[in-house]
């Protein structure tokens, strides 16, 4: 069987006389094919002799190992260093044509957590711009909303809306990942329809086209012929984003990425999008509404058991530089895949005075059932992903929803990056359940691979039976032991 060197491209931080491979099977098994360094005694006397590396600048192949382990590969110019690199590789067979293509199939989904993660990110960067962009122009901004009707509403709101860039967004991601993760594209989902009404009553499907100017077209006829308005998006939409994070780097994972899915809210909290305002002031930490609670939420789950393994939260509006008035974003994520869990963030420590976050809409019963816990340290905000990003952040230790108000898209991202931090986010009806009859470790986890049976539209994805997400266990348990005495009364 042959193996297929995996090999990633780093500055070096000095020359190395040893130099070793790290390969994967055709099953994406990593194994190491040799290691050798100048004077080797157990070299074979039929490979040939590896010279030195060159002297000053040079570049250094690395890839790290599961358990942290690491390889480096000294880069000679010219064929000889080719000669060698292929002659230390073992074995060297080559599969016939109709085993190749079982070898292309099988690698197809085995993926480096790195790769997934960083376009990812990178497409919630792109995200950021274009709510950015919309946003700030706020002629063009008056051209983008329409009114969410019938199944696609949320029973919450007596409006709800979309906006175009909350379809624009949606569509890049699943442009964007779906092209460098094939196997991914038919599982990326999202909040939005990708249709929309324009002022003309046309409906037009909104989609990335293969050319920034076919892209511009498509949007002038949803942006009632505005040509500017148009091709100032399509260019957002094109532009190619470049990461510079060196912590990306150290994620070394692999993952399967065929039987995994996506789910996308393209910007949570839309009527805080729309309306909110930029100068809200924060109350302890906490922005209980405006543009800061304006999320781009990104989470990936297995399909299988419906558990979310990578979430990205990005901040489109985190900070606004002056005078220009522009706005700067920043992005979270977390992995929680087998037994890795990492994050961006630090795990927030456990606060002597807890404190909960809550919608400020939430049932006055709740509200009540929890003051003799948390008393004056209940606080209120808007957007559901904004509300977990507090917990996220240690600026809340627990987010208690009692209703079915937040959907999959809403949750999974979060999810998976209080998973990375040691925490968590239960079904909160459920967790009752199981609370009550004694069965308390572990209480149920919100899964995201199945629809409510029964439920139309939007509702086939809601967490119906409301949610709590935590960080420490000790708070998680305090919340449902407090709830569990009050179960009656909300």
């Amino acid at each position: 069987m042959g193996y297929v060197p995996v090999i990633c491209k780093r500055p070096a931080k000095h020359n190395s006389p040893l130099f070793g491979v790290r390969v994967k099977d055709a099953f994406g098994e990593i194994k190491t094919a040799r290691r050798l360094s100048l004077g080797d005694p157990e070299r074979s006397a039929a490979s040939p002799e590896v010279s030195p590396p060159l002297r000053g600048p040079s570049t250094q192949s690395h890839v790290s190992g599961p358990s942290g382990q690491s390889w480096a590969a000294a880069s000679w110019p010219g064929r000889r260093g080719l000669q060698e690199l292929r002659a230390a590789i073992q074995p060297v067979a080559v599969p016939p044509p109709e085993q190749a293509l079982e070898v292309r199939g099988a690698l197809a989904g085995r993926q480096t957590m790195a790769a997934l993660l960083k376009s990812l990110l990178a497409a919630s960067e792109k995200a950021a711009c274009i709510a950015q962009l919309c946003r700030q122009e706020e002629a063009l901004f008056s051209l983008l909303i329409e009114e969410k009707r019938g199944a696609d509403k949320n029973k919450k709101f007596l409006q709800d809306f979309k906006t175009l860039a909350d379809v624009l967004i949606q569509e890049v991601i699943k442009h964007d990942v779906g092209q460098k993760f094939p196997e991914l594209q038919d599982h990326i989902r999202g909040e939005e329809s990708n249709k929309f009404e324009n002022g003309l009553g046309e409906t037009v499907v909104v989609q990335v086209c293969p050319t920034q100017q076919e892209t511009a077209a498509l949007l002038e006829k949803v942006l009632d012929r505005k040509q500017a308005a148009a091709e100032l998006l399509a260019a957002a939409i094109h532009q190619e984003v470049v990461l510079s994070d060196p912590a990306l780097d150290d994620v070394a994972v692999t993952i399967s990425t065929e039987s995994m899915a996506v789910w996308i809210d393209p910007i949570d909290s839309t009527n805080q999008y729309i309306r909110g305002r930029g100068d809200v002031l924060p109350v302890d930490g906490i922005y209980p509404s405006g543009l800061r609670s304006a999320l781009v939420l990104i989470g990936v789950y297995n399909r299988h058991s419906g558990e979310p393994v990578l979430g990205i939260i990005n901040e489109p509006f985190f900070q606004e530089k002056l005078p220009a008035r522009r706005w700067q974003s920043k992005y979270h994520w977390g992995i929680s895949y087998g037994g890795t869990r990492l994050s961006s963030l630090s795990r927030p420590q456990l606060r002597t005075s807890p404190r909960v976050v809550l919608s400020s809409n939430e049932k006055v019963a709740l509200q009540e059932a929890l003051t003799p816990l948390y008393g004056q340290q209940l606080c209120f905000a808007s957007g559901a992903g904004y509300k977990m990003l507090c917990v996220a952040l240690g600026l809340a230790d627990a987010y208690v929803l009692s209703e079915g108000s937040t959907f999959k898209w809403d949750s999974c991202g979060p999810h998976a990056i209080l998973l990375a931090l040691g925490g968590g986010m239960v079904d909160l009806s459920e967790a009752l359940k199981s609370w009550q009859a004694g069965q308390r470790k572990p209480l149920p986890e919100l899964t995201y691979n199945k629809p409510v049976e029964g439920a139309l539209g939007a509702e086939r994805w809601a967490n119906q039976g409301g949610l709590v997400a935590y960080i420490h266990r000790e708070h998680l348990e305090a919340v449902m032991a407090t709830l569990a005495a009050a179960a009656n009364t909300f």
